[in-house]
């Protein structure tokens, strides 16, 4: 993977499970992108990587962090049900900050009318990258792999209203590794939306009893409506 120049790439989210992962690949890779947090307490300590302190609805202080930065890895931002607005304040800040390419982590199959709501959010930032006229590429991502067994409930009963549909779960760390890999060359991969998933599709089902296997205990996967999940989790 071939280096980006010092300081023309800025990772926002570097404190969190993707972002800290890109951090540490492109530092690693000899460049030294910018790391964006929230808390300075919680930035990766990579030598020779900037620090910069800013949250997503704080543009002033976004565009501060992005000054001089040409590529910005935008990671969504924590479910929320204001993230559209936070999303749509970031872009306008690297905007404003003379930020050249957004590179944002999506999800698959993002649109205005997603079965999944926070796929609609997705789309809806995608949309207003397009609009702001910035050079863009999309990762759009499947389920994290790493996230499946956190979806084990109590009694160890997966719930859900996913039905016998299938999924390609793919592990964090080769989203990381796909992400680095387009930043590393970012001019190449603009107006680009990549799809990134696992190799095979299963269903809850599969993923029960592959836990359960891994767990050594019983695991099993209990469909919801989509009315029953919506209360399940209200």
């Amino acid at each position: 993977m071939s280096s980006p120049p010092t300081e023309s790439v800025a990772v926002t989210g570097a404190s969190g499970e993707i972002g800290g992962r890109v951090a540490r690949l492109l530092a690693g890779s000899g460049a030294a992108p910018r790391c964006v947090v929230r808390d300075r307490r919680r930035a990766p300590e990579l030598d020779g990587v900037d620090v910069a302190v800013a949250d997503y609805g704080d543009g002033p202080a976004m565009r501060s962090a992005l000054e001089g930065v040409v590529t910005l890895f935008l990671v969504s931002a924590t479910e929320s049900p204001d993230r559209v607005a936070l999303h749509t304040s970031a872009v306008d800040a690297a905007l404003a900050a003379g930020v050249e390419h957004i590179v944002y982590l999506s999800f698959l199959a993002a649109a205005p009318d997603a079965t999944f709501t926070f796929g609609r959010d997705h789309w809806h930032t995608e949309a207003h990258v397009r609009a702001s006229g910035l050079a863009f590429t999309f990762l759009r991502d499947s389920q994290y792999l790493d996230y499946l067994p956190l979806l084990v409930g109590p009694g160890g009963v997966i719930r859900g209203p996913a039905g016998d549909g299938a999924l390609a779960p793919v592990a964090r760390d080769d989203v990381a590794r796909s992400a680095a890999a387009v930043l590393a060359a970012a001019s190449t991969h603009a107006g680009r939306t990549y799809d990134l998933t696992g190799p095979r599709l299963v269903t809850m089902s599969d993923v029960a009893r592959a836990l359960s296997e891994a767990v050594g205990r019983r695991i099993t996967y209990e469909a919801e409506t989509l009315e029953e999940a919506y209360e399940s989790r209200s």
